[in-house]
């Protein structure tokens, strides 16, 4: 008679399944991450990253966009848009526009923010006021202001004659020496509401106790804005000014459709010079190089200012 076999049963330790189950956990959970995350990186590739390499390479040639890449050019698009003298203006304009922001349209927004963002009467009124701006697209912006401006009996130039009866009509948009500043005034008009709002969201998340506890110990408004109010509003300052900077330097669609680099490109930036110079021109290899002179401008000052000014945001300082 033959011997039955005894069945064998095999016995996992309880910290190996413990071990399996994490590992089939950080894999569906790897998974699910990586679903989620693949359409957007490949949107992100095909409309970002490939653009931005392909614009790279066309830079080397001398091409119009039109037929084959034949005609390798090297860095002679680079050394051309630097030696021009129309370029260089376009840098400084940028800068001007820049600065004036920092200086006077943040300022603004801020001053804007502190008035209607506490005990103003009637403050969602003035918040929606402000912010309208803001909501209206560039292109009808642009529009709106180019009859502001017109010479021949434009709303400003109508408003200023009923005033002051001596008042010689100005063409706004045509004199040289005015010409960048009204177009920073539509900037400004344009989107000093957004950067309100900004601080007003940064003003509700400061606590209100610790600004009357400042009073409490003697603190007039001045030392309570200066030495309570503006450090807790730091991060968004900081936010606002590297909005504004990144948003200046890339400026176009509004200068383009109000004065598009004229007169006599005193209000010509970078963004108007590479339309202008490169893709109207027909010359897509010298506009490809105009816009990586931007982009790496802007790669730049984007990567510095947020390891140096804004790193202290994402570890918490202030």
């Amino acid at each position: 008679m033959g011997s039955r076999s005894t069945p064998r049963f095999r016995f996992i330790p309880r910290e190996r399944s413990d071990a399996l189950e994490r590992s089939r956990g950080g894999s569906d959970q790897i998974l699910t991450v990586g679903l989620f995350i693949i359409p957007g990186a490949l949107v992100y590739t095909l409309f970002l990253i490939i653009p931005i390499i392909q614009a790279a390479y066309y830079s080397l040639y001398d091409w119009n966009g039109l037929g084959p890449l034949n005609n390798f050019y090297g860095f002679g698009n680079y050394e051309r848009a630097f030696g021009h003298e129309v370029f260089q203006s376009s840098v400084l304009n940028s800068l001007v526009i820049t600065s004036l922001s920092l200086l006077i349209q943040l300022p603004l927004a801020m001053s804007l923010a502190l008035m209607v963002g506490r005990k103003l009467p009637g403050r969602a009124i003035f918040r929606s006021i402000f912010f309208m701006p803001y909501v209206f697209s560039e292109i009808i912006t642009a529009i709106i202001w180019t009859f502001v401006y017109y010479p021949g009996g434009g709303m400003l130039n109508t408003v200023l004659g009923s005033i002051f009866p001596s008042y010689v009509p100005q063409g706004w948009l045509a004199n040289r020496d005015i010409a960048l500043l009204a177009v920073f005034f539509v900037i400004t008009w344009k989107y000093f509401g957004l950067h309100m709002i900004l601080y007003m969201a940064g003003l509700q998340s400061i606590n209100g106790e610790i600004e009357e506890a400042a009073r409490i110990d003697g603190a007039n408004e001045l030392q309570v804005l200066r030495y309570i109010t503006l450090p807790m509003l730091a991060p968004t300052i900081r936010l606002t000014v590297y909005l504004s900077v990144l948003g200046s330097l890339n400026q176009f669609v509004l200068i383009w459709i109000l004065t598009t680099g004229g007169p006599a490109n005193a209000t010509q930036v970078m963004a108007t010079y590479m339309y202008r110079f490169g893709i109207k021109s027909f010359n897509l290899g010298f506009g490809s190089a105009v816009a990586v002179i931007i982009f790496v401008i802007s790669l730049i000052f984007s990567i510095g200012y947020q390891r140096a000014v804004m790193r202290r945001d994402y570890t918490g300082a202030v």
